[in-house]
């Protein structure tokens, strides 16, 4: 029986029947629905706004937050496995769920009230409401402790004064999770579009995450009662804590981009005939090819054991750290090989390699640099911070 060359040591089998048909479903989704368009949309700087309808009808948004809310009520590992084929489409289509769901979503079911969560989640989960997570500012993304966002206590209101950058899904926000320091630590905000005072600008003229909405946050003196504050963390590990949500399916999202572009690589070495033979019957192709295929075996054995670790709630912190580190890096340097062997073909969006490889320059880098998750690691190993 031959092998995928997608998944080597077929974890697929690993994976429950209802995993499966997540991924199956999404698969289809990516295939039909994204695929024929991200090109052109990455092209024109264009998030494809007419497929969230389609995304939340799949049930991908909040998929694993309870069905009481209007959501799927997913395994971790299926969270993953959905991450990954969309992100095997493009990474801004993966970033528009992973922010919804688990930068969003999730602080409001974790920290925030009952109220709050029967008045979002389920129109959150419905693709109604958008938001968008307001934690890095202009000065410094690795240093959230560095804050100059402030929240004031006026009141039976708070007064945030501050600004945020590199913010995805900003300027299409129905709703802000604001993060801003306070006389009692840093607390969490719902700050809602319109409010007076706050606004969004989009931020122009990106090469990475085209077809995603990337924005600045201002708020010159937004009032906001303390309803809308989230009650139940204070502290960075609020946001934190989102981070590591978010991090876990950016673990499993790479890998889809990874077999896009090995996919891609595969079909054009074998059609393209140099010197009286196809590119793919060269050893120095091969030799590349093989490379590719291992690395990316390796991490999709690490996230499953992730997942695993995460639906048992043992996953820690520093796993997560390293799966970013391990799989970001794989996918990235699997992109650049692969335009490499694309040729000049390579360098246009009428493949996927460019495409994924300036993606991925962002993914590498946002929610925790590559830099950051090796000191994480190095802590971990040592005991002693180089931070």
């Amino acid at each position: 029986m031959a092998l995928s060359p997608y998944d080597l040591f077929d974890v697929r089998s690993l994976l429950s029947d209802e995993e499966r048909a997540v991924q199956e479903a999404v698969a289809r989704f990516t295939d039909e629905r994204v695929l024929p368009i991200i090109g052109e949309a990455f092209d024109q700087g264009r998030f494809p706004k007419e497929l969230v309808a389609e995304v939340a009808s799949l049930g991908l948004l909040g998929s694993s937050l309870p069905e009481e809310y209007g959501c799927a009520g997913l395994n971790a590992v299926s969270y993953g496995l959905i991450c990954q084929e969309l992100e095997r489409g493009d990474s801004g289509i993966r970033s528009f769920v992973s922010v919804q769901s688990s930068l969003c979503m999730y602080p409001i079911y974790a920290y925030g009230s009952e109220e709050q969560r029967r008045r979002w989640l389920p129109d959150m989960a419905a693709g109604k409401v958008i938001g968008c997570f307001g934690l890095t500012e202009p000065h410094g993304g690795s240093d959230p402790a560095n804050m100059k966002t402030h929240a004031r206590k006026d009141g039976g209101d708070w007064v945030i004064n501050g600004s945020k950058m590199w913010i995805t899904n900003g300027n299409l926000a129905d709703i802000a999770i604001v993060w801003a320091q306070t006389d009692d630590g840093i607390q969490g905000f719902v700050v809602e579009k319109g409010t007076p005072g706050f606004t969004a600008q989009e931020i122009k003229h990106k090469m990475s995450l085209r077809a995603s909405v990337t924005s600045s946050l201002f708020f010159d003196n937004v009032r906001v009662p303390d309803s809308s504050r989230l009650p139940n963390v204070k502290g960075l590990k609020g946001p934190l804590g989102c981070l590591t949500q978010a991090r876990y399916g950016i673990t499993w999202g790479p890998i889809g981009a990874a077999i896009a572009c090995l996919d891609e690589a595969l079909h054009y070495s074998k059609e393209r005939i140099l010197f009286g033979r196809p590119v793919a019957a060269t050893q120095s192709a091969q030799i590349k090819l093989a490379e590719m295929a291992r690395r990316i075996t390796l991490a999709q054995l690490l996230v499953l054991q992730l997942g695993r670790l995460k639906d048992a709630g043992t996953m820690q912190p520093q796993q997560v750290s390293l799966a970013k580190w391990n799989n970001c890096r794989m996918a990235i340097d699997i992109a650049r090989e692969c335009r490499d062997l694309l040729g000049g073909a390579g360098i246009t969006t009428e493949h996927a390699a460019i495409r994924h490889a300036l993606n991925l320059e962002s993914v590498i880098t946002y929610e925790g640099t590559e830099t950051v998750h090796q000191l994480v690691i190095g802590r971990e190993l040592t005991g002693l911070s180089a931070f």
